[in-house]
């Protein structure tokens, strides 16, 4: 509950995670006021499907702005300005009278992996962003799902008037404009600026040329007034029709702007069961073992790199529950997160786990390889290891794959010297204080754990007027609380490890392969 008579003005944030749909109020300082979150199903019809209904994110959508509204006692006349982020590959076909025809594609939904394969060793500029023909692109990204649609579901396509990614459906379900804002189109979508826009050679060699008829032609920038909420959405949310709407992005780089990266040379890692890190130039870098550079994908004028580990907190919560029940029912006892007591058990264990190197590709590697069938690999056990020395060396593994990641980046010519960090790795000092020796470089925490949120708050206050640009908002909006240097010594010890779990899959990745093949033909 907000403090009586002050009147704002106050921002509202809409996230869209792959779980829950949640709604967040803050001011024009960056402070919290209240949040609300309300789940929604994720359905697997085949292995390697993912999909979820529009219908469950909206009624998600209605009862978390509700609850916060209730919650903090916030007038609809102090709400200023609202923007959104929502998963990005996530596919939504809409008919002419603007209602879904089938579940959404969800973005970690591999279905495309034929498609996907048409262009791995196309030469043609859109391949930049996978660093050419050494990295293969995902079956993730956006045509790769809609030619699969086109090809396997023909009637769907046809009746589809759209086909959007997830924050630009909830575009049109706010404000009733088709847009396709610059970040999935950048990030996810291919479009390049600096080449003319859509590679539409590209799209047409995955058998997506059709796409084009069904995708709204305006792309915007983010934080761009989109308008005002409708007024039948208004009425559903407790809202004034009319309130300012501005536009949005996908989630993990509204990460990033919660995180006030939004400076050429500034790096955001995002962590929680996956890392993502995105870092920002003044000029195009592409290489090997990255993602990006995406033109203007986050700030006009600046190109984004994208990094990601695919598992890193999922890979300790699967110990967690796998083999520490008795742990975890003893925390739950007392009250105290089980995770506490791992990380002060293994503190004393040595850099590098006495030996024992682990690597965090439990659900494959997005980057540097990206692998889909990648697979952990545990290596130089002996009887003088415990579970804890497990449980440390995948610490280390998430703290490896991260500087593994910034080695690549840093090899392709991209600068930097420390790095803003959010999400529950946070919670750790243990594990922050490893990804800061491992890689060397320092880590700044801010005031708003919660970044994700913050950032479309960041894009409503642009939107909405309160702020000349994101760059502005963020500096007003965004407060570094806490700085984690390297330890020089611990550094150059983990610098031997960090070499042999680089060294690691390279040697076994044919194995792998080998195997996953084998249990997938089995079942």
């Amino acid at each position: 509950m907000v403090a009586p008579g002050y009147e704002g003005p106050y921002l509202l944030g809409i996230d869209y995670g792959t779980e829950s749909c949640r709604a967040a109020i803050f001011d024009l300082r960056g402070t919290p006021i209240g949040f609300a979150a309300t789940g929604y199903p994720t359905y697997h019809p085949h292995p390697g499907w993912a999909e979820q209904d529009p219908s469950d994110w909206w009624e998600a959508l209605v009862a978390s702005v509700r609850k916060v509204l209730d919650q903090t006692g916030i007038p609809a006349r102090h709400i200023a300005g609202i923007s959104y982020d929502a998963t990005t590959m996530t596919v939504v076909p809409i008919n002419k009278e603007g209602k879904e025809i089938r579940r959404a594609i969800m973005w970690m939904d591999v279905r495309a992996t034929k498609q996907m394969e048409r262009v791995m060793d196309m030469d043609h500029w859109a391949r930049l962003y996978n660093g050419g023909k050494t990295t293969p692109p995902t079956a993730e990204w956006y045509p790769f799902k809609v030619a699969w649609l086109q090809e396997n579901e023909p009637e769907i396509f046809k009746e589809a008037y759209r086909i959007v990614d997830a924050p630009d459906w909830l575009t049109y379900r706010l404000t009733g404009e088709w847009t396709i804002n610059i970040n999935s189109a950048s990030m996810r979508m291919n479009y390049n600026r600096d080449y003319g826009g859509w590679p539409v050679e590209y799209y047409e060699a995955i058998g997506a040329g059709d796409a084009f008829e069904k995708m709204p032609e305006r792309v915007e920038d983010l934080g761009v007034p989109l308008g005002g909420l409708l007024p039948s959405v208004a009425q559903e949310l407790g809202l004034l029709p009319g309130t300012p709407v501005a536009q949005g992005c996908a989630d993990a780089w509204a990460g990033q702007i919660g995180l006030g990266a939004v400076q050429p040379g500034r790096v955001s890692l995002t962590t929680g069961s996956s890392h993502v890190i995105a870092g920002q130039s003044d000029k195009p870098v592409y290489g090997n073992g990255f993602m990006g550079s995406y033109t203007d994908g986050v700030l006009p004028g600046q190109y984004t790199l994208e990094g990601s580990l695919v598992s890193s907190g999922s890979v300790l919560k699967w110990f967690k529950e796998g083999f520490c029940e008795h742990l975890v029912r003893s925390a739950e006892t007392v009250g105290v997160n089980p995770y506490e007591i791992l990380d002060r058990k293994c503190a004393e264990i040595a850099p590098g786990s006495d030996g024992l190197i682990i690597n965090e590709y439990f659900q494959g590697n997005r980057t540097p390889y990206t692998d889909s069938k990648a697979r952990g690999i545990m290596w130089g056990l002996s009887l003088s290891h415990t579970p804890l020395h497990v449980y440390h060396a995948i610490m280390e593994a998430v703290a490896f794959g991260t500087a593994f990641n910034f080695k690549k980046m840093e090899d392709a010519g991209f600068k930097f010297d420390q790095v803003t960090v959010c999400g529950g790795a946070t919670k750790s000092p243990l594990w922050m204080q490893m990804h800061a020796d491992v890689s060397g470089k320092p880590l700044v925490k801010t005031e708003v754990g919660d970044a994700v949120v913050l950032g479309t708050c960041i894009l409503a206050a642009v939107g909405s007027g309160q702020y000349a640009n994101i760059q502005e908002a963020a500096a007003n909006m965004v407060h570094e609380t806490e700085r984690i240097e390297p330890n020089p010594k611990t550094h150059e010890e983990y610098q031997f490890y960090l070499q042999k779990y680089m060294e690691s899959y390279p040697a076994m990745q044919e194995l792998t392969h080998e195997v996953v093949d084998h249990v997938a033909a089995g079942e």
